[in-house]
């Protein structure tokens, strides 16, 4: 069985990427977060640290003496650590990672307290290719490739959900943006594709 979740929302800013940050008349088509396998690991881990921390907390306060008890909070520690490492700050990275697809760019955007971002005009788009590992293709994502006509690398975009399927509609967008800068018309634009 193979969980889904909706991967585009019909100019539902509710993932909160601000409009302020958009060009005059630039309208935002869709956009995610990466794949939710990448919360899978930290919600494991999780349960096994506090599962292992009341485990070890029971056994420090049962089987030792009294002069060892101080290895309660040495086992505190322990567990606030491997939370903070490997399930809290991974879980924020997700939460605070953005893949926005507009009608002229394509943004990426995260962060926890420095925030990075990368932009690639849609009239810079050569190529747009994927890949889908054996274990996206059970899961549903894959690692979306753009080339760009500049002389930047382009843009990688990994744990991208139903990549096969945004890589036909950013193909859709730079038709669009073409005929749009040329003064064509853009009612060919595609709407959502779950609209």
């Amino acid at each position: 069985m193979v969980l889904a979740f909706p991967l585009r929302e019909s100019h539902d800013l509710s993932m909160g990427y601000p409009q302020k940050l958009l060009a005059p008349d630039e309208t935002i088509k869709f956009e995610t977060k990466p794949h939710w396998r990448a919360v899978l690991v930290p919600a494991i881990v999780l349960i096994a640290t506090v599962f292992g921390f009341a485990f070890l907390t029971t056994l420090v306060v049962n089987s030792f003496p009294d002069w060892l008890q101080w290895l309660r909070w040495g086992v505190l520690i322990g567990a606030g650590v491997i939370l903070v490492v490997w399930a809290i700050g991974p879980f924020l990275r997700w939460l605070t990672t953005d893949y926005v697809f507009t009608d002229r760019r394509i943004i990426v955007r995260s962060g926890i307290i420095t925030k990075t971002g990368k932009d690639m005009p849609l009239a810079k788009v050569n190529n747009v290719s994927f890949l889908v590992p054996p274990m996206g293709r059970l899961l549903n994502y894959g690692e979306l490739n753009i080339q760009s006509a500049g002389e930047n690398d382009g843009l990688v975009i990994k744990g991208v959900p139903d990549v096969e399927d945004i890589q036909r509609d950013v193909y859709q967008y730079i038709e669009a943006d073409e005929k749009r800068r040329r003064g064509g018309d853009t009612s060919q634009l595609p709407p959502n594709s779950n609209a």
